[in-house]
C-alpha cells in the first residue's frame, strides 16, 4: 500500500515533526509559555461555566486560537530572522502584522467569553 492515502508511518512523522514544534514553541517562546500558563486555569473554568457542549468548545476555541496564532507568529519571525537580521521594511511588516493577528487573538477570548456568559 505504498503511496496509499492512510500511510501510518507518514501519519508517525507528522505527529513527531508536530510535537518538536510544540516543544520547540513550550522551550523557546516566552509567548507561547505565558499564554500556556494563562489557558491552563482557564480551561477547566471553562469546561465548569459553560451550559453547554457549544459554549465550553467556544470557550476553549478561543483559548486555542491564540496557540494557533502564536505558533504562527513564531514561525514568521523564524523565516523573517532566518532570511537577514538587517532591517527591513518588509520584514519588520511581515512580524509587525503577525504580532497584531496575536494582539486580534487575545482580545477575541475575553470577547467571546463575554458573549457565552452573560448571554
Amino acid at each position: 500500500m505504498a503511496g496509499s492515502a492512510f500511510d501510518i508511518v507518514r501519519i508517525f512523522r507528522a505527529a513527531k515533526y508536530s510535537y518538536e514544534g510544540l516543544r520547540a514553541a513550550v522551550l523557546g517562546e516566552p509567548s507561547f509559555r505565558f499564554e500556556l500558563v494563562l489557558a491552563l486555569p482557564l480551561v477547566p473554568l471553562a469546561v465548569w461555566l459553560g451550559d453547554s457542549g457549544v459554549e465550553r468548545a467556544l470557550m476553549i476555541g478561543a483559548l486555542l486560537n491564540v496557540f494557533v496564532v502564536e505558533l504562527l507568529n513564531s514561525a514568521i519571525e523564524a523565516v523573517v530572522d532566518r532570511v537577514g537580521t538587517e532591517f527591513h521594511d518588509l520584514s519588520a511588516r511581515a512580524k509587525d502584522l503577525a504580532a497584531a493577528a496575536v494582539f486580534v487573538s487575545l482580545v477575541a477570548v475575553p470577547i467571546v467569553w463575554a458573549l457565552v456568559l452573560f448571554d
